[in-house]
């Protein structure tokens, strides 16, 4: 059996290593396991859970935030419009329906809970949504705006009652206040605070944000005013930042931290020989990009500026480069065959899925060569890629390094701190960035903000008519089919365009302790986020 070794040097990082590149095997099934029930097992009450953070939050306000870390911390402090179950399917969380629309798809009714009460003891009620809502659509910087679609109007004629109109139909709303745009946050601390929101949140949730130490951890503490007060079981979380896989996994097994997330494929594989630790895995609905800046010269939101480099400038470079990547023998080398290729903005196993949007570039480097030299370029041609400096990113940096070198390539790599690496991405501090995205149920979440010229996420400064219109498109249909083959349509004017390469989707791995004191209550679902709300420690450890 040959295997191909890929050896990397990086420079602005002294930055060397080897990558076995095994052959390309046909991934085992995965099963998913997307929680551990308390059930019948006795729970200690009370109690202050840790939890391993991969990486430190950005700033813990949901108008702003673009971090997947910081949703994990979120979802345990400010509850949601809407959230997703285990099937990935819209159940009300602040709403008590699902939302009503008009005939026309211009109006948008949302009953709202009245009990519950914000964290500072504000009264929730429409009002309040209403306050959410204006500001993600108004606030400077905000990355909400685009999730919520052309609004034209938000009202609440009724303390129970939220009404959105719109300027054309918009069918994603529901699914997008499933998450960070339907964080409800208190009228009140807003008021107070303004744009300091995020140094200390207020919501409804079963717990409340007490501190955060920088580069150390955030702690909450259960809030006796949530209206299901009964159904939280902790006393306080710590999430305690560890950027270092091998370190969670280290203190996992001590029993030091009682949660671990993102774990390592590296070290999966050992850890479900443990017996004193539980694994939870389930795929996702997001993905692991490579995203060049072709435009982005004023920061994300703004209209796109130009970039005179071939790479910026030439969609032959930015297609050369996708097929110049073995993406499943990266994800074989890499993650172990724990992750998987991908080559678009939608999971195969979504709803909107279809042959266009599972359609790849095949992995042709002799082409990409072609490519390179039709564009004009002196082979190789160079280019910086900014990466997270966490031990998986790096090592993906370095086999995607030496893997592309065989199409025309050469890749120098920057670290970046990962907190630091988010503002570059947003500030269009970068040549080429290694990022993802931790995905949404509708295929809207994925690409609006990152697609549509001039949007809260569109890191690369990418516009387009074609792909503006077909996003449009998406969200103004009703039909399901409808809407998938409009997708499939949008994928393929990406990958002709190539703003982002989509490159692999993980699979979201949680561990923790089963003993000493065992856990349970945890959650994690294909959106990626991790819920510790109705954890509890058991009696006797397990």
């Amino acid at each position: 059996m040959r295997v191909r070794v890929l050896c990397a040097t990086a420079a602005l990082f002294l930055l060397t290593g080897c990558v076995a590149v095994q052959p390309v095997e046909a991934p085992p099934e995965r099963e998913d396991v997307t929680g551990v029930a308390i059930g019948t097992r006795a729970v200690a009450e009370g109690g202050d859970l840790v939890m391993a953070l991969s990486a430190e939050p950005d700033q813990l306000d949901p108008t702003t935030s673009s971090s997947l870390y910081t949703r994990y911390v979120m979802n345990a402090v400010c509850e949601k419009l809407y959230d997703i179950d285990a099937e990935g399917n819209l159940v009300p969380q602040l709403a008590t329906e699902l939302p009503t629309i008009s005939d026309d798809g211009l109006k948008v009714t949302i009953p709202v809970r009245t009990d519950p009460v914000f964290a500072d003891g504000t009264p929730f009620d429409a009002d309040a949504v209403v306050t959410t809502l204006k500001r993600n659509l108004t606030l400077e910087g905000s990355s909400r705006k685009s999730e919520l679609g052309p609004v034209a109007d938000i009202s609440a004629p009724d303390p129970q009652t939220v009404v959105v109109t719109y300027e054309t139909p918009f069918s994603p709303l529901a699914a997008a206040l499933a998450d960070r745009a339907g964080m409800i946050m208190s009228p009140t601390a807003l008021a107070e605070t303004g744009e300091n929101f995020g140094e200390h949140p207020v919501c409804v949730g079963p717990f409340r944000f007490v501190e955060r130490v920088p580069q150390t951890s955030i702690s909450v503490e259960r809030d006796p005013r949530y209206y299901a007060a009964d159904e939280v079981h902790l006393d306080t979380i710590t999430y305690r930042i560890m950027a270092d896989a091998n370190i969670r996994a280290a203190n996992l097994r001590s029993g030091d931290v009682q949660v671990a997330d993102s774990l390592s494929p590296q070290d999966v594989d050992a850890l479900t020989r443990e017996k004193d630790v539980g694994l939870l895995q389930t795929g996702s609905f997001g993905y692991q990009a490579v995203t060049f800046n072709i435009g982005n010269t004023e920061g994300t939101g703004k209209q796109p500026g130009q970039i005179e480099t071939p790479l910026a400038t030439d969609p032959r470079v930015r297609q050369a480069f996708s097929l110049a990547v073995d993406r499943a023998a990266l994800v074989n080398s890499v993650f172990n065959n724990w992750y998987d290729p991908a080559c678009s903005f939608i999971a195969p196993d979504s709803t909107y899925s279809t042959e266009a949007s599972e359609a790849c570039p095949t992995y042709d480097p002799e082409q990409s060569k072609q490519l390179l030299t039709e564009a004009g370029l002196e082979l190789p041609y160079r280019f910086t890629l900014s990466v997270s400096n966490t031990a998986d990113s790096l090592r993906l940096a370095q086999a995607l390094q030496a893997s592309v070198v065989e199409g025309g390539f050469e890749i120098e790599i920057q670290p970046v701190e990962y907190s630091t690496l988010l503002d570059l991405q947003s500030s269009g501090g970068f040549e080429a960035v290694q990022l993802g995205w931790s995905g949404r149920v509708d295929p809207n979440g994925n690409t609006a903000s990152f697609l549509s010229t001039a949007a809260g996420n569109n890191y690369s400064g990418y516009s387009s008519d074609e792909a503006d219109e077909l996003i449009r498109a998406a969200a103004q249909a009703t039909d399901p089919d409808e809407r998938a083959e409009i997708y499939g349509r949008l994928v393929e004017v990406v990958q002709r365009d190539n703003p982002i390469v989509y490159v692999y989707r993980t699979r979201s791995i949680t561990g923790y302790t089963t003993t000493d004191p065992g856990v349970a209550g945890i959650e994690t679902y294909a959106d990626g986020v991790v819920r510790l709300s109705r954890a509890a420690f058991l009696e006797g450890g397990n």
